[in-house]
């Protein structure tokens, strides 16, 4: 009562006589003039508008547009030049023509959907496998920890450890001699397909890592209640992996192979430490034979042409995945 008083003044009586009456407060009500009403909807309308907000994303989109945008548009007007780095003409569409006709770029087009495939078939699987088998083992986020610590290599430090194993003379070559089976060494990186085939293990060494922790991050996120649910409804082993694991872990599964898809189409450091896209350009994919075209051969236009392709496949294979998997995902929030 006293806090009222304090912020109330006493009302008018009611006249003469209503001395005994109950004094009736009324608390006062701050008042804003018509110029100060005016001006705050002003500002309530430039705080709301649309383009406010350009002042602070400005930078971002500066930085995206010097390395990704002038890039990538620079790529399309210089495929339909040829281009040796001294002299420039226009050519029209013969850079997308040779296309066609290389058989150079065939087999780095078979060699990068050999490394899709592979990407997603090894290190997505072997990863959900492991995060499955390891997530209630006692000594699990220890035997994670020991598969996470390839990812931490980078690379071409991959390729070098890989080298050393693949190499006509070396480990594992050596350790097939040992135990008496000779018969299956060979000369891993000098023979095609098996080199690719090689490579896309090495880079499942390195790549198992990384899924196994967002496999295994989502398998805590699942709730325990539907885990012990489906536990009292008798589901164990492969049933419960199936009916629950596998859809509980829908989303990250998305983020997974989203990433291996990319991963896989733009692969060049290990190739390039490993083979050098060799022997005889063998084993290149689209993004060494846009290396080598561009700035080994100096074929700006040619390479430029090569380089706008692996651009659309990549932005189509992922605008086409994630069109697939996001209806379904929200289809199941719903």
């Amino acid at each position: 009562m006293t806090d009222a008083m304090s912020t109330a003044t006493p009302a008018a009586t009611d006249g003469p006589g209503a001395a005994g009456k109950p004094l009736r407060i009324r608390r006062r009500i701050p008042t804003r003039t018509p110029h100060q009403a005016a001006d705050g909807i002003r500002a309530g309308h430039r705080l709301g508008h649309p383009l406010v907000g350009i002042p602070w994303a400005l930078p971002a989109l500066l930085f995206v547009g010097i390395l990704l945008v002038y890039p990538f548009f620079r790529s399309v007007y210089g495929s339909f030049f040829e281009d040796n780095g001294f002299t420039s003409h226009y050519t029209g569409l013969d850079n997308y023509a040779r296309l066609a006709d290389d058989p150079i770029f065939g087999r780095s087009l078979l060699n990068t959907v050999m490394w899709v495939a592979g990407t997603l078939l090894l290190p997505v699987a072997i990863g959900l496998a492991i995060a499955v088998a390891t997530h209630r083992m006692r000594l699990g986020r220890l035997a994670q920890l020991l598969i996470v610590l390839p990812y931490a290599i980078s690379g071409a430090a991959t390729a070098v450890l890989w080298k050393f194993i693949l190499t006509s003379e070396g480990s594992l070559n050596e350790v097939l001699h040992g135990i008496g089976l000779d018969s299956l060494s060979r000369a891993w990186l000098l023979e095609w397909p098996q080199n690719t085939i090689a490579m896309i293990v090495a880079s499942t060494w390195q790549a198992t890592g990384l899924n196994v922790v967002l496999f295994a991050i989502g398998l805590r996120a699942i709730p325990r209640e539907t885990v012990e649910a489906a536990e009292l409804d008798g589901a164990t082993g492969w049933r419960m992996f199936r009916h629950i694991t596998l859809p509980e872990l829908r989303s990250v599964t998305v983020v997974v192979v989203g990433m291996a898809i990319v991963n896989s189409l733009k692969a060049f450091d290990l190739i390039w430490v490993l083979t050098q896209g060799g022997p005889a350009r063998s084993s290149e994919t689209l993004a060494l034979t846009m290396y080598r075209e561009a700035f080994r051969l100096f074929h700006v236009g040619y390479g430029s042409a090569i380089a706008l392709v692996l651009s659309v496949i990549v932005v189509a294979s992922s605008w086409m995945y994630l069109r697939r998997q996001m209806p379904g995902m929200s289809a199941a929030k719903n």
